[in-house]
């Protein structure tokens, strides 16, 4: 078995290296899409907003049911993909790990 303080600083530097990623995750963007591109959306993978673009076609008063619906369709996408890449960057970091199948770190 491992000695008690090896153990505790290989925890302290996957906290560290985690707290990296982390961090890593607000510069990593990605783009959500809706209505065939009319209206985007781009966030970060920890899901902050970051754009909303808006095609000029969808901005007659006529328009206001479909381009709420297509906002938040492209928000939705953009959450997802922001998800995705979260995942992927976090399986990064982990995939040394020992953890049980499933198993999802708290971020």
């Amino acid at each position: 078995m491992k000695d008690l303080n090896e153990i505790l600083g290989m925890a302290s530097r996957v906290q560290e290296e985690l707290q990296r990623a982390q961090d890593n995750l607000d510069k990593i963007e990605v783009e959500g899409a809706a209505g065939g591109g009319l209206v985007k959306v781009r966030a970060s993978a920890k899901g902050r907003i970051v754009a909303v673009s808006i095609d000029d076609s969808l901005l007659a008063p006529s328009e206001k049911q479909m381009l709420e619906d297509l906002v938040a369709a492209a928000f939705n996408d953009a959450r997802k993909k922001a998800d995705e890449a979260s995942s992927a960057e976090m399986s990064k970091m982990t995939s040394g790990l020992p953890l049980p199948p499933g198993f999802k770190l708290p971020f």
